[in-house]
C-alpha cells in the first residue's frame, strides 16, 4: 500500500496525504456481512456525553468481522481485501469450504486466492490461526485472545504486532505493541503476522473538515474558556495554565497511573513504561 499527495490547489490539500488502494480488490463489501451502524455522537444509554468531540460524520456500516477463528480446521481462500470504515487496518474476505463467508483483519502480504486455516496444525504463515501453545517462540503475532474463546482483545489496529517470548505450564509470556509483557493463557488463540495497512500511522489529515467527516468535532482548549468551564480557563491575557495540566474535572491529564485493576495485575510482568 502506498502513500498519494495531493496538488496544493487550495490551503487544506497542501500537505494532505491519503490511500492510493493498491492493495484492495473490490469497493463493495459482502452485504450479508454489514449491519446498519447507529451513532451515538458520544452519548452512553443515558444520554450522557461520556467521550468528547464526537458526532457528525458520514455514514458508514458495520462489517462483521470475525476475532474469534473459531471454524477449526475448515480451509478458507481469500476472496477479497476490502476497505473498512470502523477500523484503522483492512480486511479480508474468506470463503469456507462448507459454503460460509466471514471477515478478518487482513495481515501483511496476505494475498486473493491464499489459503488460510484456524488450526494447531497449521503452518506458520501470515493469517493462519492457531493456540498459543502451539506457536513457535519468537514467532510475530496478532488479533490476540485474552480469554480462551472470548474473541480477540489485543492488537487488531493497523500496524499492530505482538511477539511470543516464552511458555511455561499455562501461560505464554507476550511482548505487546506497547512494551509491556503481559500473560496470556497458552489457549487462546492469536493470528500470525502483522496487521497490514503499515502506512496508517503515515497520512496526513490535511485539513479539519477531514476529521468532521470521520466523526471527530474540534476540541477547544481549556486554557481559551472561562474559570467556570475548566480550571485552566481564565487570568489577564494570555496565560499557560498556571498548574499542572488537569481534565475540566481537576483530574491530572498527563502521567499519572489511572489503571486500577487489581484483579489482572499478577499477569503483567514488565509494565511499558
Amino acid at each position: 500500500m502506498g502513500i498519494k499527495t495531493y496538488n496544493p490547489v487550495t490551503p487544506g490539500r497542501r500537505g494532505m496525504s491519503g490511500y492510493d488502494f493498491s492493495e484492495l480488490t473490490t469497493d463493495r463489501p459482502e452485504k450479508k456481512l454489514t449491519r446498519h451502524l447507529k451513532k451515538s455522537a458520544g452519548r452512553n444509554a443515558y444520554g450522557r456525553i461520556t467521550s468528547w468531540h464526537r458526532g457528525g460524520g458520514s455514514k458508514r456500516k458495520y462489517r462483521v468481522i470475525d476475532f474469534k477463528r473459531d471454524k477449526v480446521g475448515i480451509p478458507a481462500i481469500v476472496a477479497t481485501v476490502e476497505y473498512d470504515p470502523n477500523r484503522s487496518a483492512f480486511i479480508a474476505l474468506l470463503n469456507y469450504a462448507d459454503g460460509e463467508k466471514r471477515y478478518i483483519l487482513a495481515p501483511v502480504g496476505i494475498k486473493v486466492g491464499q489459503k488460510v486455516i484456524s488450526s494447531d496444525e497449521a503452518e506458520i504463515t501470515p493469517g493462519n490461526s492457531l493456540t498459543l501453545h502451539a506457536i513457535p517462540l519468537g514467532t510475530e503475532i496478532h488479533n490476540i485472545e485474552i480469554l480462551p474463546g472470548a474473541g480477540a482483545r489485543i492488537a487488531r489496529g493497523a500496524g499492530a504486532m505482538a511477539q511470543l517470548m516464552a511458555r511455561e505450564g499455562e501461560y505464554a509470556q507476550v511482548k505487546l505493541p506497547s512494551g509491556e509483557v503481559r500473560m496470556v493463557n497458552v489457549h487462546c488463540r492469536a493470528t500470525i503476522g502483522q496487521v497490514g495497512n503499515l502506512d496508517h500511522a503515515n497520512i496526513e489529515i490535511g485539513k479539519a473538515g477531514r476529521n468532521r467527516w470521520m466523526g471527530w468535532r474540534p476540541t477547544v482548549r481549556g486554557t481559551a474558556m472561562n474559570p467556570v468551564d475548566h480550571p485552566h480557563g481564565g487570568g489577564e491575557g494570555r496565560t499557560k495554565g498556571g498548574r499542572h495540566p488537569v481534565s475540566p474535572w481537576g483530574w491530572c491529564t498527563k502521567g499519572r497511573k489511572t489503571r486500577d485493576n487489581r484483579r489482572t495485575q499478577r499477569f503483567i510482568i514488565t509494565r511499558r513504561k
